[in-house]
């Protein structure tokens, strides 16, 4: 994600201005794409301006669509000839004209914790695809116990530039929060994989303390 986009000087993380944004690469991506098998049918919600969709299509013969709230977002999806609708991820009325299982694969990279029903957006994405792949920025990175620790305000370091005040990021959850969650939902997860300097320590040591993004392809009972 480019700088500008992501920069409480030139936007908002709580309503995304994608006007001036082009098409950009996450880390999450390539993991992503990987995952997906040639043929599925996908829907990435909380798609911004298409990027990781046409990474995708880019890479895969599938067939992909969104749901993003930001007009903006949408309005450049659909300029690139991506299949994209406005609408609010966590709503269940945004889901009335999905069936059951209608795709193989949903996704939401990174936004997970920026909704303000994660249960119903989860609920959701498990009702209507056999797989779901998600991915946040894991709260209980070691970078921000230390910050806490050392200076006794909210921790900066996963919330890049914005005060608690001013960012989109509402529900901070942990790798630990999110295999509770799972258990809970009775969701199953099938890979994991972790981001960050750290990875190897997070891979093999412990994901909740060393990893700084954690992805995840799931699916129910």
């Amino acid at each position: 994600m480019s700088k500008l986009l992501d920069s409480p000087e030139h936007n908002d993380n709580r309503n995304y201005n994608y006007q001036k944004e082009n098409f950009y690469i996450r880390d999450e991506f390539s993991v992503i794409c990987d995952w997906i098998h040639e043929g599925s049918k996908v829907i990435d919600l909380g798609c911004g301006n298409g990027s990781l969709m046409k990474y995708i299509l880019n890479k895969k013969n599938i067939e992909i669509e969104g749901i993003e709230i930001s007009t903006t977002g949408v309005g450049a999806c659909l300029n690139n000839n991506l299949k994209a609708s406005v609408g609010e991820i966590d709503q269940d009325k945004t889901y009335l004209n999905y069936s059951d299982n209608e795709f193989d694969y949903a996704i939401c990279n990174v936004t997970l914790q920026m909704v303000m029903f994660p249960e119903v957006l989860i609920r959701q994405m498990k009702r209507i695809a056999r797989y779901q792949i998600i991915s946040f920025p894991n709260f209980a990175f070691f970078g921000n116990r230390i910050d806490l620790l050392v200076h006794g305000r909210m921790p900066l370091p996963m919330i890049y530039g914005y005060e608690w005040y001013n960012t989109g990021h509402i529900h901070q959850l942990s790798v630990n929060d999110f295999i509770i969650f799972c258990k809970r939902e009775k969701i199953s997860i099938v890979k994991s994989h972790y981001l960050g300097f750290y990875k190897p320590l997070a891979t093999y040591l412990s994901a909740n303390f060393f990893s700084k993004v954690g992805i995840f392809l799931c699916k129910k009972y």
